[in-house]
């Protein structure tokens, strides 16, 4: 697993949301048993109902961000 995924799982379990938004990218493509998203805004609405409770079965970055998370 890549450090950036560590730390955006370390900083949603804090809830440090201005920790997780750089980390996250623009275009993100989020995918979990609650829920299909696209889009770090509407992504990060999601996670502070619905945090993931473990890392990612599949993931995907790009410039050092995540693109595409598949929990």
């Amino acid at each position: 697993m890549d450090q950036v995924v560590r730390d955006v799982l370390d900083a949603l379990e804090r809830r440090d949301w201005p920790a997780v938004r750089p980390l996250l990218h623009p275009y993100l493509h989020w995918s979990d048993p609650a829920a299909t998203l696209r889009g770090r805004t509407k992504v990060l609405a999601h996670l502070a109902h619905h945090p993931p409770g473990r890392p990612p079965r599949e993931y995907e970055l790009r410039d050092g961000q995540i693109y595409r998370w598949t929990g």
